[in-house]
């Protein structure tokens, strides 16, 4: 039995006896961190049988408890009060019309899916992204790119065109909204991502569209079939982004488990920009490699990553990282650790930290108030802080719609 068929076996036996979900909004947000994982990226069709049958509340309240802020392996967090100073908000827009930002933490662009029916019952999924126009400060769709990725600085643009895999890498210039250069590549892409610096992409290619689901490989998801993603990586590519060369290298599909999930299978660049960070859908949750694609040791700090749950990583300053959900029954809240000893050393309000603001303010989701435990807005949290900002009205709970959009910040 090849790897394929044992995930559609274990998806079969998962939607035929579903374990009790774990109490309370936890468990909840915890099966919709894994729904929608690749924020960046696209929903990872796997884990859509745990979503289904765990969505069984709507608590409607925030965390009101106040900070936990405390001392990990020497850390002291002061934290602060936080406030409206630098901040641009439009609490009436989801998706966003006009620029949002805080400081120079920058919403530079963001997409939205839908699913799209193939005649044979196949589904692919579409992105459409909207990018900052930087001199209207409005978003604008742009109907071009199948995956967008911002460089810092936000000048340019990584973009792939519609049809994946992509045989080529466009450079768009966001003043002007034109391809100034288009980089080749030995294999065709569907995903990529800038190293921190923004001199690097690494592309990751695949035989197949990866956000493509084929009804020849359906599975059973409650009472119903649906389609299912292949595992299709065949490698990676990191590019010189001045000059354009690039360097592939074979890395199949993660075959230990958790393989198929189309875009979410992209690598990325580690925290320094000196290795890749590979997400997989299991234990330990991830493989660092060199630009080689060998196995390395995870940087010590950078143990305690865990770019699912908190999107966020290490702070600017690298003592803290955002860690995952930290909420009860009825209220959220998330956390920073110690990044290399995994120990709490603050509790702070929201529900997914996604982007650090500076060493002790994020921008999170949060619920919206009154709102369902996915009706959820951005938000400017603090440590030590027990105020909220709101910055962005609230998306629709429906995924694949035109009003559950995702983030793409960069700094400006």
């Amino acid at each position: 039995m090849n790897v394929e068929e044992l995930v559609r076996d274990s998806l079969r036996e998962q939607a035929a006896v579903v374990p009790a979900p774990r109490p309370g909004l936890a468990g909840r947000v915890l099966a919709e961190r894994r729904r929608r994982r690749a924020r960046t990226l696209a929903a990872a069709a796997a884990s859509t049988a745990l979503v289904v049958a765990a969505a069984v509340g709507v608590p409607t309240l925030l965390d009101t408890g106040g900070p936990d802020t405390g001392r990990g392996r020497g850390i002291h967090v002061a934290g602060g009060e936080v406030s409206g100073q630098g901040v641009q908000s439009h609490v009436d827009q989801s998706p966003p019309r006009d620029r949002i930002a805080v400081g120079d933490q920058v919403l530079a662009a963001y997409f939205t899916s839908k699913k799209v029916r193939q005649p044979n019952r196949d589904e692919i999924v579409e992105r459409t992204y909207s990018v900052l126009n930087q001199e209207t400060g409005r978003y604008e769709a742009d109907e071009r790119w199948s995956f967008l990725a911002v460089a810092p600085g936000m000048r340019t643009a990584a973009v792939l065109e519609r049809e994946l895999p992509a045989p080529r890498i466009g450079l768009l210039d966001l003043r002007t909204g034109k391809v100034t250069r288009w980089i080749p590549l030995a294999q065709g892409a569907g995903g990529l991502f800038f190293s921190p610096d923004g001199s690097k992409l690494v592309a990751t290619t695949y035989d197949k569209n990866p956000d493509r689901a084929y009804w020849s490989h359906k599975v059973q998801v409650n009472d119903d079939f649906e389609p299912w993603r292949v595992p299709c990586r065949t490698g990676f590519a990191v590019v010189d982004v001045a000059t354009g060369a690039s360097d592939w290298h074979a890395l199949p599909a993660y075959a230990g488990g958790g393989g198929g999930y189309g875009s979410g299978e992209n690598l990325r660049f580690n925290h320094d920009g000196t290795l890749l960070y590979e997400p997989i859908n299991m234990d330990p949750g991830v493989i660092y490699r060199d630009f080689d694609g060998r196995k390395v040791t995870t940087p010590a700090e950078e143990a305690h990553i865990d770019l699912w749950t908190a999107p966020a990583g290490l702070s600017p300053n690298g003592r803290l990282v955002a860690g995952g959900f930290a909420g009860g029954a009825k209220t959220t809240a998330t956390q920073v650790l110690d990044p290399r000893t995994g120990e709490r050393v603050a509790k702070l309000r929201g529900q997914e930290l996604l982007a650090w603001v500076d060493d002790e303010r994020l921008i999170a989701w949060d619920i919206a108030p009154g709102g369902g435990e996915y009706e959820n807005r951005l938000v400017l949290v603090g440590i030590g802080s027990k105020k909220t900002i709101s910055l962005s009205g609230a998306r629709t709970p429906k995924d694949h719609s035109a009003k559950r959009w995702e983030p793409i910040f960069a700094r400006s």
